[in-house]
């Protein structure tokens, strides 16, 4: 599957702001879906999943109750709504396939990655 993420840019702490990310190339609503992030320096971490019928949803413990994760499967659309952004939140964002339906938090259970979006957060 190919995937273009898309939405991200320089905001200031507290703005939101929401990345999408849109799949081809496979049947997206049989797969479990996720954004990932990675800040300079850093290894790429988990930031939220969601199974392949969008009715189970993982969140790091750093963006839960701030970022919401959905997927609409007729527009095979994934999204990322990103609220009272911290400037912790600055990295490129990858949204990922997974091998199977169900959600995971593990980037190894994931087969297809998109190119990244920047996301810039100032103080």
């Amino acid at each position: 599957v190919q995937l273009q993420a898309s939405g991200g840019g320089l905001v200031q702490a507290g703005d939101s702001l929401r990345l999408s990310c849109v799949a081809s190339g496979r049947t997206f609503s049989t797969y479990a879906m996720g954004w990932f992030r990675q800040a300079p320096g850093k290894e790429r971490e988990f930031v939220a999943s969601i199974s392949w019928a969008g009715y189970s949803t993982y969140y790091a413990d750093s963006v839960k109750g701030r970022f919401t994760i959905s997927r609409d499967n007729a527009k095979i659309t994934l999204y990322l709504q990103m609220n009272s952004l911290k400037p912790e939140d600055t990295a490129v964002y990858y949204c990922a396939s997974a091998f199977r339906g169900t959600a995971s938090t593990q980037v190894a259970d994931f087969s297809s990655w998109g190119q990244g979006t920047q996301v810039t957060v100032s103080s």
